[in-house]
């Protein structure tokens, strides 16, 4: 069966078996060590012996009509840039993974994961430091996109959608700087959520950029995501109500957002919009000017790339040479930025972010391709130039979420190769946008 331009089976889908959670877990340890898989490229730490013990205790619970919440049970993947006790904390780094110290305590979120019971099975491979949207990893290896293994991933958070895709967890834990999480879930044909940026601590987890950071779940449904987003918050699980699509009010972004859609992204994203058209939804095209206003201010250097800098300009000093060339490239052209230009692009950015909340009072969400062209393959990406030109198009639609402080949704369009169709709210609106990313996603799929 062809799912999103993924060949998928039953059996691949752990989360549709009403399986025992230790049958769950030994079916993605299956995954994750076949061969023939992409489960070497994809988990790079796997915790067969803690998960097991993990998926035994969640058997006892439901057994005796026990259960902690949610996430008891469930299969569980967490970006290698999350702390976990004992450990280093490589960030997909071969520099961090020879120099670094082990981690003291589990990051936040990975407390709140054991204690909501789900089983950790393993630490997914990212782009070094989590700053490309492309997904490669010189260091660890490149999982193949589970449409077609020629092609990338996405990133950074590349082993999280790989994971998922290729039923080696039923939901990872990703972080997103400027579109980490929805870019592979778009790519890879499954869903991403990223939250309002102060929604999820990111204490324990390594970072990019102090101002952007947020750290969100891909799953194959808009249900799961919303299960781990309500445990990486803190907070308690309430079932989504159905949200009531007749009337919702919902802006389709023209210009930039729209712009060079390769034939693949049109066609899937024409008829999306065609379907929620026809339910009842208020779309109203809109041209948003500030979205210029976000571009003047990248066009000073960009604040990620700046505090990505800060964060690493003495590693890049003393081992430089080590560093993925595409990711090093990036965080040189910070030490560029000059003081005077960092605050004033903080100032205006802080300045745009009201003016763009003023300007979603009327929508429910805005909507526009999470990407605007399929996968590229890897071999098209090999070379330097072409890779930055890819990663900047890739990425191109995703950080307005970020930049402008929001929360957002990639949900998966069919096509001969994965398609995303991204929904943004306001910042805070995390509940209200996963009521209607079900209820758009369960139309999308009728």
């Amino acid at each position: 069966m062809i799912r999103n331009g993924v060949e998928v089976s039953a059996q691949m889908d752990i989360s549709m078996k009403p399986l025992s959670c230790r049958d769950k877990l030994e079916y993605a340890l299956d995954r994750i060590a076949n061969p023939k898989g992409e489960g070497a490229r994809t988990v790079l730490t796997v915790y067969a012996d803690a998960a097991r013990a993990a998926a035994h205790a969640a058997d006892a619970r439901a057994a005796l009509g026990i259960s902690l919440g949610p996430l008891d049970g469930a299969i569980v993947t967490i970006k290698d840039l999350f702390d976990v006790a004992g450990e280093v904390t490589r960030a997909g780094s071969k520099v961090l993974a020879e120099e670094g110290k082990p981690a003291a305590t589990d990051a936040v979120v990975v407390r709140r994961l054991r204690a909501a019971g789900a089983v950790i099975v393993g630490k997914t491979n990212m782009s070094e430091f989590a700053f490309t949207a492309i997904g490669v990893n010189p260091h660890f290896g490149t999982p193949g996109n589970p449409a077609d293994r020629s092609r990338v991933p996405g990133g950074s958070s590349s082993g999280a959608a790989v994971a998922v895709a290729d039923g080696m967890c039923e939901i990872a834990i990703g972080s997103d700087t400027g579109g980490s999480v929805r870019m592979p879930a778009a790519l890879c044909g499954i869903v991403g959520f990223k939250p309002s940026r102060q929604r999820v601590s990111t204490e324990g987890a390594f970072p990019l950029s102090y101002s952007f950071d947020s750290i969100g779940p891909l799953a194959r449904s808009v249900v799961d995501c919303a299960k781990a987003d309500a445990i990486l918050a803190g907070e308690d699980f309430s079932p989504l109500l159905p949200a009531t699509l007749d009337g919702l009010r919902v802006g389709l972004v023209e210009g930039s957002p729209l712009a060079n859609l390769d034939d693949t992204v049109a066609t899937a994203f024409r008829s999306a919009i065609g379907k929620l058209d026809r339910a009842g939804i208020r779309l109203t095209r809109e041209k948003l000017p500030l979205l210029d206003d976000m571009a003047a201010v990248d066009a000073k250097g960009g604040i990620i790339g700046a505090e990505a800098c800060a964060v690493h300009r003495d590693r890049i000093a003393r081992r430089g040479s080590d560093i993925d060339a595409n990711v090093r490239y990036r965080i040189e052209r910070g030490r560029d930025i000059s003081a005077a230009d960092f605050v004033d692009m903080v100032r205006e950015r802080g300045r745009l972010i009201r003016a763009m909340d003023e300007a979603l009072e009327s929508f429910d969400a805005l909507v526009m391709p999470t990407i605007p062209v399929v996968a590229p393959t890897i071999a098209e990406v090999a070379e330097q130039k072409v890779f930055s030109a890819s990663n900047a198009v890739v990425r191109r639609n995703t950080v307005i979420g970020n930049f402008f402080d929001l929360c957002g949704v990639s949900l998966p369009l069919s096509g001969p190769l994965p398609v995303g169709l991204m929904l943004l709210a306001r910042n805070g609106d995390d509940r209200n946008l996963l009521r209607i990313a079900a209820t758009v996603m369960e139309l999308l799929q009728a």
